[in-house]
């Protein structure tokens, strides 16, 4: 997708006009959303120094230039873009990195990690020229016509408000490899930056190479699931950017630490579903295996690890994948220390006490930091799915400091799920009413989002997607009950929906990979085999623990089957403390339906069983365009700071 699109000499044109700014807003508005005050001055700001970069004849007016430009599989932007032909004919794209930091340090011991001031503080970013490498392999990776084309890309990066000091760290030698990759400009490389153009660009491509990165064909979105093999056989499979590069750098850091000294260390990273949590955590246990380290990957969930245990069955041993991963509930009579490092993915599932009986153990998250040097914890409170799911940033924190850990907390926004939507994540947390956001009604409709009328239309479309390449599976509220005599049965049909002559089978318990398992499809999973999954479409059944009366959104335990173990004691707490209760089970719900409606990369198609919570959801998709994009955090003031490098004053002059 891109925001604004024109030749240079109207680029030129927009600029004299002072209507740059305003183009850009009209459009971002329409198609996403809108944005902050900030980050219309900052494009101001940044327009006319590219007027001064691209205010020459040595540049033909009608080359094509676009601003705003969303990567491929993820949600961020691209500043600025230039296409036309070289000397010899060749397609040739320029992408810039537009920045309006004025200050930076370098960090030593990470790799592409600068240190400026975002979101009112002090903070470790990616280095400007890693930052725009990243982009243009993620357009190489994605864009199979970018490709197939051999359209060359050069991507650099431009800090027009930067003055360079004595012995810059922007250039030192730690970030050669990228500034090599990505050319860097700063204050007073106008005509260097303007030498770079017209290096690669000497002629019009007549808008063609714009039209293939706009409309050519996008490569599907990789899986964790079906990338695992080449992760874990070292191959480089994902392309981290922005800060998944800094939480990775800063995990590498801190095992070393670990190692180096009889201090524990702990990593606490938050984050919303599709932010690339799982994938980080891989790459981090092939890389600190590789350094000779003993690590485990953590998940408490088994659908994932039966999953991921049957991509890697045919390339290596049992006994090694079985080390590999692991369930929260073995480390109870670990040993101090007895493993270097241990990753624990979906945190917020962990439990108080482990064993069937729930009887073994003290606390999952100390047993965890117990047992290893050092131990990261991923997480997001908002996916806790069962009464028993504990685990917080608090306790976490409370139990590092028993054992005199040093404790660092960071968080990811990019959303590399849900095509990369930032605005669809924000949308449904305000629909469910998890949290109040900005995009109270819509997000951008790259996404596709659809309600349906009829169960059987949403289960065709599903079945229809998944011949692409069985990544489309049926999900619904736990709300029908698994019939005992017909959990190996797919004749035996466990959710019912009559008045549509509707039904459809759980997935059936001869099987603990139904996500991948061909024919699937025609099984409904619920919220425990499909958590810590992700498939490319997913057709989500709301049942009747969700509805929308008189004006209200209501969640309603006791809608929900018998055979459910998330509120197993929810009764018994309804009898002591009933308002307690009451809103525990509510977040659970409000939570589930948040997971199944977040586990579609390209789309998410509805059907309710309530026809006015159909509604409600109907009437929420009226987009409106006077709203503000609000991100996860920091709100506003995050993307000022970001363009410009400084800590911004509030509002009350401090």
């Amino acid at each position: 997708m891109i925001i604004y699109e024109a030749t240079k000499e109207e680029f030129m044109n927009h600029v004299t006009e002072d209507s740059i700014a305003v183009r850009i807003h009209n459009v971002l508005v329409e198609k996403i959303g809108g944005t902050s005050a900030s980050e219309i001055n900052s494009w101001n700001n940044s327009m006319n120094y590219m007027y001064k970069v691209l205010n020459t004849t040595n540049i033909p007016d009608d080359i094509t230039i676009a601003i705003e430009y969303k990567v491929p599989a993820n949600s961020r932007r691209i500043d600025f873009i230039l296409t036309g032909l070289d000397a010899d004919n060749q397609s040739s794209v320029i992408i810039i990195e537009l920045k309006q930091w004025q200050n930076l340090s370098s960090v030593d011991k990470k790799d592409g990690i600068v240190q400026t001031y975002l979101g009112r503080r002090l903070r470790e970013t990616t280095h400007p020229s890693y930052q725009a490498w990243s982009y243009a392999k993620l357009i190489t990776e994605y864009n199979e016509s970018v490709r197939n084309e051999q359209i060359s890309i050069y991507p650099c990066a431009y800090l027009h408000n930067y003055v360079k000091p004595t012995n810059d760290p922007l250039t030192n030698e730690q970030y050669e490899k990228y500034v090599t990759e990505a050319p860097i400009f700063t204050k007073g490389d106008a005509l260097k930056l303007r030498a770079f153009i017209s290096l690669y660009i000497k002629k019009s491509d007549r808008k063609k190479l714009l039209y293939l990165i706009e409309h050519g064909k996008i490569k599907p979105s990789k899986s964790l699931q079906d990338a695992l093999v080449g992760m874990l056989d070292g191959n480089d499979e994902f392309t981290m950017i922005d800060e998944q590069k800094v939480v990775y750098e800063t995990a590498i850091q801190m095992a070393i630490a670990a190692q180096n000294s009889n201090k524990k260390q702990v990593l606490i990273v938050e984050g919303g579903p599709g932010t690339g949590k799982s994938v980080l955590g891989i790459n981090l246990f092939v890389e600190l295996t590789s350094r000779d380290l003993l690590c485990q990957y953590v998940t408490k969930n088994r659908a994932p690890r039966d999953v991921y245990t049957k991509k890697l069955q045919a390339n290596h041993k049992k006994s090694y994948i079985n080390n590999m991963f692991k369930g929260s509930g073995v480390y109870y009579e670990s040993l101090y220390n007895e493993l270097d490092v241990l990753i624990v993915d979906e945190a917020h599932r962990l439990n108080e006490k482990s064993g069937l009986f729930k009887n073994k153990g003290e606390n999952q998250m100390k047993e965890i930091i117990h047992a290893s040097k050092f131990s990261v914890f991923f997480i997001d409170e908002y996916q806790k799915i069962s009464i028993h799911d504990i685990g917080n940033k608090e306790q976490i924190k409370r139990f590092a400091t028993e054992y005199d850990a040093e404790i660092i907390e960071m968080e990811l926004e990019s959303q590399f799920r849900c095509n990369g939507s930032d605005g669809y994540l924000a949308w449904l947390d305000d629909v469910l009413g998890i949290r109040e956001t900005a995009n109270f009604d819509g997000f951008d409709f790259e996404y596709d989002f659809q309600i349906f009328d009829d169960p059987n239309e949403l289960r065709r479309q599903i079945i229809e997607k998944n011949r692409i390449d069985n990544k489309a599976r049926i999900v619904a509220g736990y709300c029908w009950d698994w019939i005992s005599n017909g959990k190996s049965n797919s004749n035996i049909h466990d959710i019912a929906i009559s008045e549509h002559n509707f039904y459809m089978s759980w997935n059936l318990d001869n099987t603990t990979t139904w996500a991948i398992d061909p024919g699937s499809v025609e099984q409904a999973g619920c919220i425990h085999t499909s958590q810590g999954l992700e498939f490319n479409y997913v057709g989500v059944i709301v049942g009747e623990d969700l509805r929308y009366v008189n004006g209200t959104l209501l969640t309603d335990p006791f809608k929900r089957a018998k055979t459910d173990k998330s509120l197993s004691g929810f009764k018994k707490m309804y009898k002591e403390d009933r308002d307690s209760a009451i809103r525990m089970a509510d977040q659970i719900i409000k939570n589930t339906y948040r997971t199944l409606m977040t586990r579609g990369q390209k789309g998410c198609y509805v059907y309710c069983m309530d026809p006015e919570m159909k509604a409600y959801l109907s009437q929420r998709m009226k987009k409106k365009q006077e709203f503000v994009y609000m991100p996860y955090s920091d709100g506003l003031l995050l993307a000022a700071e970001e363009a410009t490098g400084y800590q911004l004053k509030d509002y009350e002059g401090n």
